[in-house]
């Protein structure tokens, strides 16, 4: 199941809460966490979101007692079911995280596999402890990578490594996924929790939107080239003029004190 819960200090705590499966999304799960990205997008409260899980893993990727690929070679299997399970599912969750407009840290609290380690990889900000572990098993199981995996791990390991991570089905653990830049920070196993509500605490305090259309520049300079992106900095940087935290920045610059963001 997914646990969502709204603190007052503006996070949105989501958990995946099934440690007896290791945290692996059965459908409804991964239904659950997409309209739960969604509904924090659209909730004025929310200002940024936590990601993690319960137990000793993080995700253990699809059930996959109930993917579409497991029925493969069965009598009247639809080879098509495959793409559109995957366009409307795990596709549609990373998409959601990766265009949030608002700061996502992931807190990985053990073992995330395939599709449950490219959701903690389109979050913001990754927080591991040194038993955390990534781990990719496609070849192992014969089939592609998905999941958004090879959009993601090129841009945070580069080509060579993330061919080898995937096609020789390669471990990443904690304190390794820092060095490599999968990660923001490993900080001991008892302090993850905390260490990752606290930067999701701080997120909340800053300027919600233009966190949220640096972020949207970060993602695209991948994607466009300086002249488009140029241009969407003038854009954006008109939009943020329009926000009460600019005037609130201002204010607080010329008075030598800390903003009071209020994320609208």
């Amino acid at each position: 199941m997914i646990r969502t819960e709204i603190g007052d200090d503006h996070v949105c705590r989501v958990v995946l809460d099934r440690p007896e499966a290791k945290n692996a999304l059965s459908v409804e799960m991964r239904d659950d966490l997409v309209a739960g990205i969604r509904a924090a997008r659209m909730d004025r409260q929310v200002r940024s979101v936590l990601l993690t899980g319960v137990g000793d893993a993080f995700c253990a990727g699809m059930d996959l007692t109930q993917s579409t690929v497991a029925r493969a070679g069965d009598e009247g299997f639809q080879t098509r079911s495959t793409s559109e399970a995957l366009r409307v599912g795990v596709q549609a969750l990373i998409r959601e995280l990766w265009e949030l407009d608002k700061p996502t840290v992931a807190a990985v609290n053990g073992a995330a596999v395939g599709p449950g380690a490219h959701i903690a990889l389109a979050c913001d900000f990754v927080i591991v402890h040194p038993l955390t572990v990534f781990i990719w098993s496609f070849s192992k199981w014969g089939l592609v990578v998905d999941g958004g995996g090879a959009y993601l791990l090129p841009r945070l390991v580069g080509l060579p490594r993330a061919k080898e991570l995937v096609m020789l089905g390669g471990k990443v653990g904690g304190a390794e996924a820092v060095e490599e830049g999968l990660a923001h920070r490993c900080v001991p196993a008892d302090e993850l929790a905390g260490e990752a509500h606290t930067l999701a605490a701080r997120l909340a305090t800053g300027p919600t939107r233009s966190l949220g259309l640096s972020k949207r520049l970060l993602n695209e300079s991948l994607e466009t080239d300086l002249s488009r992106l140029l241009d969407l900095e003038g854009h954006f940087q008109a939009l943020a003029t329009t926000s009460p935290d600019l005037d609130e920045g201002m204010a607080a610059f010329k008075e030598k004190r800390d903003a009071r963001f209020t994320g609208e």
